[in-house]
């Protein structure tokens, strides 16, 4: 209702200005060809104005007549961009539902009507590598790097086919110029991070980690423990041939986690060689305290060196209150108490888990307690047989591997911090800890006061 009450009002106000203008007095005269006109000066004022509408109207035509050609050639290429980009994308979906050869097709055909798009050449190379056409892959993706624009993706196909082919070093190099390029990239980041951690570079490899972002709190926890693990690679490494370094490494891994028993352990250790049982005694305290991890009761037990199995049963006791809290404070005390010949407290100390859920390791020290305080053979081979039976105990374990220590890599992937202190799911033949009657039993270090035994795997 509004727009036609003001469409009325329009018509009004443009009728009574062309009135107003013909009604103009005075006249105009028009002299053309020997013909004169002279028309009312409101009348001249209209026809100029028709005049220019016509003029303008007959210029359009012209114009649209001239620009035909050219707008034909566009509406040509945009139906062919448009064909291209449909192709485009029918290559991606092809792609990714695994109809390698169709992708392939498709991405020539997206390239030949976008020539210019990088796209669909970076999306041939995928194809051409998920065919298994790796050199016209290869030449796909080297023809991608002389452009900034996709040269991190080129390195990226380029990546992925060279490990595709098992050639380590050029993936590696890969890895490496697109870091270069974009210091952010993730992949090349940790490409070149695992290969420090393999190589043993661990400046390097800290070095990487320090300067990684973290904005939330989970990344920033993992960063700590990733830190913390490498200064402790350098602790165990620095360990005989540098103490004092790999004291500061250790004492730098347990300010990043307080409760890392690898890092203490290593600390404890060169502690003792120095001749500093109490700051050892001390650390080992807390770490127990915090971890209740086996490996820390026998390195305090062993913190004196020289001392009896007495002395060692005596101090284990500073640490472990009676009854045993847990099933490694009982096997830990048993332990010392069997060297110490106190059968009665060994077999105190394993009471409350020698029952139907007994580990491997309390039935093996079962064994030796039936064994070594009544000569009782036949208790020591049913102890022995349901060892064989029992649940195992927990221990250091990596990808299926089992080791008597912590090691910051993976033996089998070169995972760093792989190693979790846990129960076995699978058995190794070659892990250190095999399943003999006294496998289980609580580890102790053969070389204390000395740098510990490399491991066997």
């Amino acid at each position: 209702m509004i727009r036609l009450a003001s469409w009325i009002v329009g018509s009004l106000l443009i009728a009574a200005l062309a009135a107003w203008m013909i009604s103009l007095p005075g006249t105009l005269t028009l002299e053309v060809a020997n013909y004169r006109m002279q028309p009312r000066l409101g009348t001249a004022v209209f026809i100029f104005i028709c005049v220019a509408l016509v003029v303008i109207l007959v210029w359009a035509v012209v114009r649209r007549i001239i620009a035909a050609p050219k707008l034909l050639a566009r509406r040509s290429q945009e139906r062919r961009r448009e064909q291209g980009v449909e192709a485009l994308g029918d290559a991606v979906v092809a792609l990714q539902s695994g109809d390698a050869a169709r992708a392939r097709l498709l991405a020539r055909e997206a390239q030949a009507r976008l020539p210019d798009n990088a796209a669909a050449r970076l999306l041939e190379a995928r194809a051409d590598l998920a065919l298994g056409d790796m050199p016209a892959a290869r030449e796909h993706y080297r023809a991608l790097i002389a452009s900034d624009k996709t040269a991190l993706a080129a390195l990226t196909g380029l990546y992925d086919q060279a490990r595709t082919q098992h050639r380590p070093e050029a993936a590696l190099t890969f890895a490496r110029k697109a870091l270069a390029l974009a210091p952010t990239s993730a992949w090349a980041a940790e490409a070149v991070f695992g290969d420090l951690t393999r190589r043993g570079q661990w400046a390097e490899a800290v070095a990487m980690v320090n300067v990684e972002p973290a904005n939330t709190r989970e990344a920033r926890a993992a960063k700590r423990r990733r830190q913390a693990v490498i200064e402790t690679a350098r602790a165990r490494e620095a360990e005989t041939s540098a103490p004092l370094a790999g004291l500061d490494h250790a004492l730098t891994a347990l300010k990043l986690l307080p409760d890392f028993v690898p890092a203490a352990l290593i600390a404890a250790r060169i502690h003792i060689n120095r001749g500093e049982t109490r700051k050892a005694m001390s650390l080992l305290r807390r770490i127990w305290r915090a971890t209740g991890h086996p490996d820390v009761a026998a390195l305090y037990a062993h913190a004196q060196p020289g001392a009896s199995a007495v002395d060692r049963l005596k101090r284990l006791g500073e640490i472990i209150e009676s009854p045993p809290p847990h099933r490694a404070a009982g096997m830990a005390l048993a332990r010392a108490a069997i060297d110490a010949y106190d059968w009665p407290q060994a077999r105190q100390a394993l009471a409350p888990f020698s029952g139907p859920d007994a580990t491997q390791g309390v039935a093996s020290l079962m064994a030796e307690i039936e064994e070594g305080e009544n000569g009782d053979q036949g208790k020591a081979r049913e102890w022995l047989a349901r060892a064989v039976r029992a649940p195992r105990d927990p221990a250091w374990t990596a990808d299926g591997m089992v080791s008597d220590e912590w090691e910051p890599l993976s033996p089998v992937t070169g995972q760093l911090d792989a190693f979790e202190w846990k129960v076995p799911m699978v058995q190794s033949a070659s892990s250190a800890r095999m399943e003999a009657p006294g496998a289980a039993q609580l580890p102790v270090p053969a070389s204390l006061p000395l740098a510990p035994a490399q491991n066997p795997t």
